[in-house]
């Protein structure tokens, strides 16, 4: 789609601005479920914030990646944007103590590169990196996933389009359907969330 871009802000699209990990939220919060030890389950695709799904392993992430090359904590977090195209991008706040972690535990060591700290696999780090990248936790998420995404981002842009047309262009009585409309449709999307629970 054109005049689309994604970045650590968010998700702009021909000047509108969506929250970072739109539609399905952010996957990587703070260590804990997303952070280290947390896994890929059921219900983590697609899981929204504070939902029952469980969250990609960024323990996991970062050995599989280290296992490719040495890397600094935001490239981590920019390959994981790039590899699920958008859908996990795990914030610092997972990432760096992980990484802190398995500095502790030996299993990688940091220096200082070009001002930032690169994270490289020590000799006892590489079996356990070996296991992650066999089934890493960006591969769990499918095209499926991806054209869902795709699908949900095209329609917020749609909508925000034909809003911004009724706003500048409409007449107040317009103007007034159109945030009842609004109105029913947020009322009805939290119903579908509602009749899962």
């Amino acid at each position: 789609m054109r005049n689309i871009h994604h970045g650590p802000h968010g998700f702009r699209a021909r000047g509108f601005t969506f929250p970072p990990g739109f539609p399905f939220g952010d996957f990587g919060g703070a260590a804990g479920a997303g952070g280290p030890g947390g896994t890929w389950g059921p219900g983590g695709r697609g899981g929204r914030r504070g939902g029952r799904g469980s969250r990609p392993n960024v323990r996991h992430a970062v050995l599989a990646l280290l296992l490719e090359r040495p890397m600094h904590g935001y490239e981590m977090i920019q390959e994981l944007d790039a590899r699920t195209n958008g859908i996990w991008r795990p914030s610092p706040g997972s990432v760096y103590p992980t990484l802190q972690l398995l500095e502790d535990e030996g299993l990688i060591e940091a220096e200082a590169a070009g001002g930032r700290k690169s994270y490289r696999l020590t000799a006892d780090g590489r079996p356990e990196a070996e296991t992650a990248a066999q089934n890493p936790p960006w591969s769990h998420i499918g095209d499926d996933t991806m054209s869902q995404v795709q699908d949900f981002r095209d329609a917020a842009v749609g909508i925000m389009g034909a809003l911004k047309q009724v706003g500048f262009n409409g007449t107040p009585e317009q103007r007034q359907r159109a945030l009842e409309i609004l109105n029913e449709t947020k009322r009805k999307l939290y119903a579908i969330l509602a009749d899962g629970e």
